[in-house]
């Protein structure tokens, strides 16, 4: 098992480092770490340190030692990008938090046509503060140190703007009568970007997808089963991931 990771505002490389606040308490009282455990404390944008707990102190106060090196993890290559249809109640964190695990690199919120949720005033704000935070909880807990960007919520029209920067876009969906390609035997690129589209439930509208299309995006498929809007994010991810070498 990997040393647990605690997110601080800047990495500190030295003989000693207090960490407090919810870090610490998270540290001291739900973690329960103890003199002689390793902790990697990081930035979340790729930068850390790894240390070994001196000692804890009351509820909130953890005392690491032996931080003697600042590590960089660099961009990973191809970059993976998914924008992510608003899917309703709670299943937009689930959505964010296996992807985060999976090793996604930016979320992008699509307000879809097809969208029962729509992200509007304060409500949308709140929202999109859930699945950042969403994305810190589960970059911490899946031993990350570079999380994943969680985007502000998008149009159909900005999607289609990102759309024209990837190398390699692509929108997950699936027509009986006009049969979409496997993703699974796409040609991606060994470096650039990714950007990978998933519908709502109610799916990709026509209109939607000729946007799409007119931005460079093919229709892609996963497999013979339909994912829902909350999986097929962390599905294809796996997929792409594994197929341009990155989880080699």
């Amino acid at each position: 098992m990997t040393a647990p990771v605690f997110v601080v505002d800047a990495v500190p490389v030295g003989p000693e480092f207090v960490l407090d606040g919810p870090e610490g308490r998270h540290a001291v009282s739900v973690k329960r770490l103890r003199p002689g455990e390793d902790v990697v404390l990081t930035d979340g944008c790729g930068h850390w340190s790894e240390g070994v707990v001196k000692s804890a102190e009351g509820k909130d106060r953890l005392v690491v030692a032996e931080l003697h090196e600042l590590h960089e993890e660099p961009e990973p290559t191809p970059r993976i990008t998914v924008v992510q249809a608003l899917p309703k109640g709670d299943r937009g964190e689930l959505a964010v938090e296996t992807m985060t695990e999976t090793g996604v690199d930016e979320i992008v919120p699509w307000s879809a046509a097809r969208c029962i949720t729509q992200w509007k005033g304060d409500r949308g704000l709140k929202a999109l503060a859930k699945w950042r935070a969403t994305a810190r909880e589960a970059g911490k807990q899946s031993r990350r140190v570079r999380f994943p960007q969680v985007a502000d919520a998008m149009t159909t029209k900005q999607v289609a703007a990102l759309l024209t920067t990837a190398d390699f876009a692509a929108v997950l969906h699936e027509d009986r009568a006009h049969p979409s390609e496997p993703l699974a035997t796409a040609e991606l690129p060994t470096s650039g970007s990714i950007v990978l589209v998933v519908g709502p439930e109610g799916g990709v509208s026509p209109e939607e997808l000729e946007v799409f299309a007119q931005s460079g995006a093919r229709a892609y498929r996963l497999g013979r089963s339909v994912l829902r809007t909350s999986t097929a994010g962390t599905a294809a991810t796996a997929l792409l991931l594994g197929r341009t070498g990155r989880w080699s």
